[in-house]
């Protein structure tokens, strides 16, 4: 066979291997999505069970007791940003009254500058009326499906916890004698790298959330501490993340007060946070555990997102980055892991 026609089979297969993969994994998200998340918070959780057991609890204990820890963390975080979110309701007459003449006159820029009328918006405004009863069906669906899924997590990061090193053990196992040595490096360095990057991520989080609760109290922003938490943690989700949050500051915290100052204080606020973030803590705090390519990373986002939705852009980085650390392990894959790392001293 021709060199031509090799490549030319060779591309066409893995292409279709990478099709078939990326549909495995959308149906495979009910099973995979939360258990990969346990795992991914399991490695976050391990040194704390570690060091329990270093305490004297037995190993079912510790992995207990971090799971537990765990799960009344996000329960206390729901607890401050329900409560933040029913103070914003509360006010709701009052953001509607100063939010309304914005939304008119935007309307009628909207009628006087596009082929949309008034007959066009009422008819889907009754179109959308007819599918209330689905919405509301659907909503209730989704949320039982989403606190199934949140409570498997948790189930599954105790097993995880508890079983470590049985699961450790399963991985060497598959591998010959002379590469056992090598696979437990692998695995050990996977584990850092996690809980490195989670870790520091978490220490990103809460000071740019205290960062921005403060800028944005000063500026006069109305409920600038959901807004606060509610960005910080958006920015989990690499480049995208930071858009968000700021466009969620500028809708939240602008549009219902009204106030240029307020305006001013958020672009400011998040224009420092995000320099100190990037260029003074983020090398120190995260710094190189994560060594990977921005233009790849931005790919395993949205390629996270069209998957899994949220949770796929969440988990993207650490997955990739420990596809990374395997493709640097594995000699046929380490031109893939020079393509996923972030090689630009190296290569200038």
């Amino acid at each position: 066979m021709k060199l031509g026609s090799k490549i030319l089979y060779g591309g066409a297969a893995f292409l279709i291997g990478i099709y078939f993969l990326f549909l495995c994994l959308a149906d495979g998200k009910p099973l995979l999505a939360p258990f990969v998340t346990a795992v991914i918070l399991a490695l976050l959780m391990m040194p704390v069970s570690k060091k329990l057991e270093k305490w004297g609890f037995k190993r079912i204990y510790a992995s207990l007791t971090s799971t537990l820890f765990l799960f009344l963390v996000s329960i206390a975080f729901a607890f401050v940003v329900s409560l933040q979110i029913s103070q914003f309701l509360n006010d709701w007459d009052k953001v509607k009254e100063r939010i309304m003449p914005k939304i008119e006159q935007l309307e009628q820029q909207v009628y006087s500058s596009t082929p949309i009328n008034k007959e066009d918006l009422k008819l889907q405004d009754s179109i959308s009326a007819k599918s209330v009863g689905k919405r509301a069906l659907g909503f209730v669906n989704s949320f039982y499906s989403f606190m199934g899924d949140y409570l498997l997590t948790f189930i599954y990061v105790f097993f995880l916890l508890n079983y470590r090193s049985k699961f450790r053990k399963f991985f060497i196992k598959l591998f010959p004698d002379h590469k056992k040595q090598e696979v437990s490096q692998v695995l050990a360095e996977t584990a850092s790298i996690t809980q490195g990057y989670l870790f520091g991520k978490f220490l990103l989080m809460i000071f740019l959330a205290v960062l921005y609760a403060i800028g944005m109290g000063v500026s006069g922003v109305s409920n600038f501490i959901v807004i606060s938490i509610l960005a910080a943690l958006l920015t989990i989700i690499p480049y995208i993340g930071n858009i968000i949050g700021f466009v969620l500051a500028i809708g939240l915290g602008y549009i219902t007060s009204g106030d240029t100052g307020a305006l001013i204080g958020i672009i400011v606020t998040f224009t420092v946070g995000q320099f100190v973030e990037s260029y003074i803590l983020q090398p120190y705090v995260v710094g190189e555990k994560v060594n990977l390519d921005p233009l790849m990373t931005i790919i395993a986002v949205v390629a996270g997102g069209l998957l899994w939705g949220v949770i796929g852009m969440i988990l993207s980085v650490p997955i990739l980055a420990v596809a990374n650390v395997i493709f640097g392990h594995v000699e046929p894959l380490k031109p893939f892991g020079y393509l996923l790392g972030n090689n630009s001293e190296k290569d200038s």
